[in-house]
């Protein structure tokens, strides 16, 4: 199956920082999370997949179109949330939305209306009485009225409530429900991602640490918790390992491996406890894989 999204050797250099170089493929039905602290980079990634900086190196495409500043075709294909969505600021919602799509041969005035409702988007106001998180919401319909087939979302829910995020989540299952559209979803709140994501790309200092799916994470980590009466305990893979007064509190990323090892040193009776993503990924962020 073609990529919707194909990044071949992208670099990007500032003073003290390179991004890159990265190589990410990304096929019809899949979200794909991103995730790194902040400075490692995920901006930045997305907005070169964006077309909005040039890269010093390498080459994107979106549903095979090359991503560049002197031919828009790949636009068609993509939505893009940034962190700061721009309008007609003295437009309503409605004429910002009217004019945004004559640009798309593919744009969805039934939708782009549908949205508003679910979001109890009042699309009467004018753009620059909307509060932050209700310009993400016009934002969001500005993105998803076009049928792109591959999203990137660079913190979409930033400023919304929580019920409000939810709702906006259940949109985005619907749309990647009919396979064929991709989402690059980079977010803080690594609880929609745990709801949302098949993938997960963990970006660490410009470079892709780790790229793995998601339930095969929440599948193999694990907190185990034993009783052994030496304090030196060399086990091999672990991620964490604390010991006090007896106990030994260990993580892993690969919990069978690591009982097998304990079963070889006679150690039995280990208390085994399944890890969030956020937990994981925390531990993935500080080294661990």
């Amino acid at each position: 199956m073609p990529s919707v999204l194909s990044v071949n050797g992208i670099t990007k250099r500032y003073e003290g920082f390179q991004l890159g170089p990265l190589d990410i493929e990304i096929e019809p039905g899949l979200v794909v999370g991103l995730i790194g602290p902040n400075g490692a980079g995920k901006s930045t990634a997305l907005n070169i997949m964006a077309g909005l900086i040039r890269p010093d190196a390498g080459s994107a495409s979106v549903a095979g179109n090359p991503v560049s500043f002197d031919d828009p075709k790949y636009k068609f294909d993509l939505g893009y949330i940034g962190d700061e969505p721009v309008f007609y600021e003295r437009w309503t919602g409605l004429k910002n939305l009217t004019f945004i799509a004559q640009f798309y041969p593919d744009w969805s005035q039934e939708r782009a209306l549908e949205l508003a409702k679910r979001f109890d988007l009042d699309l009467n106001k004018r753009a620059n009485d909307l509060s932050r998180g209700n310009r993400t919401k016009l934002y969001l319909i500005t993105a998803l009225a076009r049928s792109p087939k591959l999203m990137l979302f660079d913190e979409p829910t930033s400023g919304l409530d929580p019920v409000v995020r939810s709702e906006m989540l259940d949109v985005l299952w619907e749309i990647i429900e009919r396979g064929e559209q991709a989402i690059l979803y980079s977010t803080h709140i690594l609880s929609d991602i745990n709801r949302i994501a098949d993938e997960l790309i963990f970006l660490i200092d410009g470079k892709v640490l780790l790229r793995c799916g998601k339930d095969d994470l929440i599948e193999k980590w694990r907190r185990l918790s034993f009783a052994a009466t030496s304090d030196n305990l060399k086990l091999e893979g672990v991620v964490s390992h604390k010991h006090e007064n007896g106990r030994h509190i260990v993580i892993t990323p690969d919990f069978e491996k690591t009982e097998r090892q304990l079963t070889g040193m006679g150690i039995g009776g280990v208390e085994t406890v399944r890890m969030s993503i956020d937990e994981i990924a925390v531990q993935i962020m500080k080294g661990g894989r």
